[in-house]
């Protein structure tokens, strides 16, 4: 598999990053399969790996640890923290004191020593940008991480991330919803990335299963985990999920025309991108990781991207919830000038 770097840290990553949020569910019913299902990952030519502390109550970094094994050094390990790992308020949050209790009970769970790199899942409003910032230079400092990033955040906290934190020990990364249904980053995260050389890591190149094949036009309502959990997000009759389903249907018809299947086509999609440095994916069986190593080794002609473009032209969306960063400023209270009560 094609090897990248990750940003200006010329960290080695694969194409395809592991992403690790379905292991969990797997985990609960069968470990030592969850265990497999990274190592034939792994043995497939994958040498990233993302996972959340969260997931799981911290079950999908212990399965994580168990597949790197001996193989630890020629994996990239990327850790997202923050997001509640159990009904403890003081376990969340982009702070100093969890987040330095956060970092060891990751180590451990990893079975290594250090963290490629380590990032909040998503921006704490409780929390000031620069004591983010501050404390994980620290952790660099003290060797727990090799690197930071802030994923989910708005493009100008970005920037603003690299004015507070010049030098050595600043952002190198971040993460970001990546689709052909929704392309936001296109006129906002990436061209910051590309100023700052920031390594991306693009997920959910499915858009969540909109964009795995199943969504087309008169096919009935598909059946996914995702969608037993978030039935609103995956209606096929919504009038929000109207648009998504007739582009997932059009970007069908383009995959078969082109001779791709869907999966392909949406994966070879975002792996085009020069800013994006590893695509994230998240398969639940052997077959599934198949199914994205092959599609890594698509390339798409200017002709295929060119129709993909008359179908959702750059740097838009379909639908305004899937770009993972939710706006104050596009909030009803504030638009209407109300004021929240306390």
């Amino acid at each position: 598999m094609e090897q990248r770097r990750m940003g200006r840290t010329g960290a080695p990553v694969s194409a395809l990053t592991l992403g690790t949020r379905a292991l969990a569910a797997i985990a609960e019913q069968d470990v030592d399969g969850a265990v497999r299902l990274v190592d034939e990952t792994l043995g497939r030519g994958v040498t990233a790996v993302d996972v959340s502390d969260a997931d799981g109550g911290g079950l999908t970094e212990n399965v994580v640890g168990a597949a790197l094994g001996h193989r630890r050094e020629d994996v990239f390990l990327s850790v997202r923290f923050g997001d509640p790992v159990d009904h403890d308020p003081a376990h969340h949050g982009n702070g100093r004191r969890w987040m330095f209790r956060a970092v060891e009970r990751s180590l451990t769970r990893l079975g290594t020593d250090v963290i490629d790199l380590y990032q909040p899942a998503h921006p704490d409003p409780t929390t000031a940008l620069d004591e983010t910032l501050d404390a994980l230079a620290d952790l660099v400092t003290q060797g727990k991480i090799r690197a930071f990033g802030i994923p989910g955040f708005p493009a100008e906290e970005l920037v603003e991330a690299q004015w507070l934190r010049a030098g050595g020990k600043s952002v190198t990364a971040t993460h970001v919803p990546y689709s052909i249904l929704t392309r936001t980053a296109e006129r906002t995260t990436l061209p910051v990335a590309r100023r700052f050389g920031l390594g991306v890591l693009a997920a959910a190149p499915l858009a969540g299963g909109w964009l795995a094949g199943a969504y087309r036009s008169g096919t009935g309502q598909p059946r996914s985990p995702r969608a037993a959990e978030q039935p609103h997000a995956y209606d096929v009759t919504a009038a929000a999920n109207r648009g998504k389903l007739d582009a997932a249907d059009r970007l069908g018809r383009l995959a078969d025309d082109a001779g791709l299947t869907l999966l392909e086509l949406a994966v070879g999609f975002a792996l085009t991108h020069p800013d994006v440095s590893s695509v994230v994916v998240g398969p639940r069986t052997v077959s599934h990781v198949d199914a994205y190593v092959q599609a890594a080794e698509v390339a798409l002609d200017d002709g295929v991207l060119d129709a993909v473009d008359a179908i959702v032209p750059p740097g838009t969306h379909v639908l305004e919830r899937d770009t993972g960063v939710a706006l104050p400023a596009l909030s009803e209270e504030r638009l209407r000038g109300r004021v929240l009560a306390r």
